[in-house]
């Protein structure tokens, strides 16, 4: 498992970089670091440069995190997804529900 959680308190923002995979197996740090009791951060940018898989675990924290963070209202950006996550992203449809840059 491999999660770099980086908080910018002057923009209330957020940043997870996810390591190779994005699965279940970052669940626990995935929770504590942007869900639980905390409150939400005002942006949050998903970092998916690294990662060459993902599972529906990983879409579910994802829907997770939208539906704390404010739903329609949320700000958060999925950045660096290569082709094939990008298009994972697509047929699910988290492109009507997240910027993916």
């Amino acid at each position: 498992m491999h999660l770099n959680i980086h908080h910018d308190t002057e923009q209330d923002c957020l940043t997870l970089q996810f390591g190779e995979h994005f699965d279940f197996t970052v669940h626990r740090a995935f929770h504590d670091a942007c869900l639980g009791d905390r409150k939400p951060a005002r942006s949050y940018i998903m970092d998916l440069g690294e990662v060459g898989s993902m599972d529906s675990s990983a879409l579910g924290m994802l829907l997770l995190l939208r539906e704390h963070a404010g739903g329609d209202r949320a700000e958060i950006r999925i950045v660096n997804a290569g082709s094939a996550l990008r298009g994972t992203l697509r047929v699910a449809g988290f492109d009507k529900l997240f910027v993916l840059h």
